[in-house]
């Protein structure tokens, strides 16, 4: 028998129909690769208890012929999804020890479908960060090495246990948050696919707050098409999240295969960065000729305001998770400090409480909502914002179908490496993800090949609102040409 944990979604999907092997071999074969693989600190609590009891119950519906959409399909949920009676601490030790009573929407609707949970996945904590090294757990570790080198690299962030996961072959899929990137740029960090979703198309309930306007839910996969069958179990609308749009959900896998004959493709001349890579300058024109030869058609765009991104996203982002992370002051659960009083208790909290990203980001919101800096700040950012996303409404109003761009500036980087005494060298590794937050458009990341040094690089197709369908037959088409990549394994 092939090893199970090799298997692509879609594959193991049809094979559990088929009945060639249980939903229980599929999850203890990936329990034991879990095992092994600690050493990548990609999941931060494993539920194999849980994921047995979920197997029978799989098992029993498929000899049933009763099967779910995700029925027996085993996955990963990243920290910042609420799961019931499962710690839940968005990789925070202020929310030490949290037991949710209630499940996170997306959660609920992929083991309303079949699926099945492995475990909580790293992430950097609150999602603040591109590289994993925030959370309170560690580091998660790539299990890509560059060529002749076993210096441990980021998997990316923030869902970088997710991405590690998914690449080393620890889950079939699993769960991501995208605020500014942490889908896309850990995707194209591991050499897998990962989408983030509209924003609205998936609920917001049950995630714990980074950005509340910017956070989007989205899958992360080994192919377009295991991305796309898990979105449409993910997606929907839900009245307990006001942002939730009530639109139907596709059936995004239809949408893998089908021609991109005379689709037009837009080419953003100020995504050129300087200092970019020459290799990923290549990676974009080869991506183009994919995608032309495929019978698109190649146009240059102009978004003259992405130069004002990355600072927008930097005040708006931080000024909405200054007001989100108010709410942890240990009077209600997480961790509590005592102190002399109740003032000196929420000091004590969250000083002990928040690691130094975290308390970084809530003091520049902070400063940025204060009098008198909220117009010169806050209400600025938000101008150039509705400027990014005019920019994006003008290039899809001229006929533009989407947009290619590369997912991230460079390829993976070792732990320790940036951001120690600049953060901002951390976070231009957002430069090219962010416009697409801000904007509220749908993107997705897919392996494009490997740098000099043998580590994936991504290509980003960013869509219209609600385009995914459009995101996931354009994907396609690149994943054919450029193939699947898979990390050595060394753990």
């Amino acid at each position: 028998m092939t090893d199970l944990t090799s298997l692509t979604l879609a594959d193991a999907r049809e094979r559990l129909r088929r009945r060639e092997f249980s939903a229980a071999e599929l999850a203890e074969a990936h329990l034991t690769a879990m095992e092994e693989a600690r050493a990548l600190n990609a999941y931060v609590l494993e539920t194999p208890d849980r994921a047995r009891a979920m197997a029978q119950a799989a098992d029993a519906r498929l000899a049933a012929g009763d099967a779910r959409p995700l029925e027996g399909v085993v996955l990963g949920v990243k920290d910042m999804f609420a799961t019931k009676d499962v710690r839940t601490t968005a990789c925070s030790r202020i929310l030490d020890n949290f037991l949710p009573t209630y499940e996170s929407t997306v959660g609920a609707n992929l083991w309303r479908d079949g699926a099945v949970m492995l475990g909580k996945l790293n992430n950097d904590e609150f999602a603040m960060g591109s590289s994993n090294e925030s959370s309170f757990f560690g580091p998660a570790i790539s299990p890509w090495h560059r060529r002749g080198a076993n210096t441990p690299l980021v998997p990316g962030g923030s869902s970088g246990g997710s991405a590690a996961a998914v690449a080393a072959q620890l889950c079939l899929g699993a769960t991501g948050t995208d605020t500014g990137g942490s889908i896309r740029q850990p995707a194209a960090f591991t050499g897998i696919v990962g989408i983030k979703p509209t924003y609205g198309r998936c609920s917001r309930w049950g995630i714990v707050a980074f950005a509340s306007s910017l956070d989007q839910a989205g899958p992360l996969a080994r192919t377009v098409r295991d991305a796309a069958i898990l979105l449409t179990s993910m997606a929907g609308h839900d009245p307990k999240d006001t942002t939730s749009v009530d639109l139907p959900v596709p059936d995004y896998e239809a949408a893998v295969g089908r021609s991109i004959k005379g689709m037009k493709i837009g080419i953003p001349k100020e995504y050129r960065v300087e200092g970019m890579a020459s290799e990923i300058e290549k990676l974009w024109e080869r991506g183009a000729q994919w995608l032309a030869s495929a019978g698109a058609e190649i146009v240059t765009v102009s978004l003259p305001h992405t130069k004002y991104a990355l600072p927008a996203y930097y005040i708006v982002a931080p000024a909405e998770a200054s007001s989100n992370l108010a709410r942890y002051d240990g009077v209600r659960y997480g961790l509590r400090i005592p102190g002399r009083d109740v003032a000196d208790m929420y000091q004590n909290t969250r000083a002990a409480g928040f690691g130094k990203e975290v308390r970084r980001r809530i003091m520049i919101g902070t400063y940025v909502l204060s009098a008198g800096y909220y117009d010169a700040y806050y209400l600025r950012a938000q101008k150039v914002r509705t400027l990014i996303k005019h920019d994006f409404d003008q290039v899809f109003a001229a006929g533009v179908d989407a947009i290619l761009a590369p997912a991230t500036p460079s390829a993976a980087f070792a732990i320790g490496e940036k951001g120690g005494d600049d953060p901002v060298e951390m976070y231009l590794n957002d430069v090219f993800t962010v416009p697409v937050n801000l904007a509220g458009l749908p993107g997705i990341s897919v392996p494009g090949g490997l740098s000099a040094e043998g580590l994936p690089l991504g290509l980003q197709l960013i869509g219209r609102p609600f385009g995914e369908e459009t995101l996931f037959s354009l994907g396609n088409v690149l994943e054919q040409a450029a193939g699947r990549l898979s990390p050595q394994r060394w753990w």
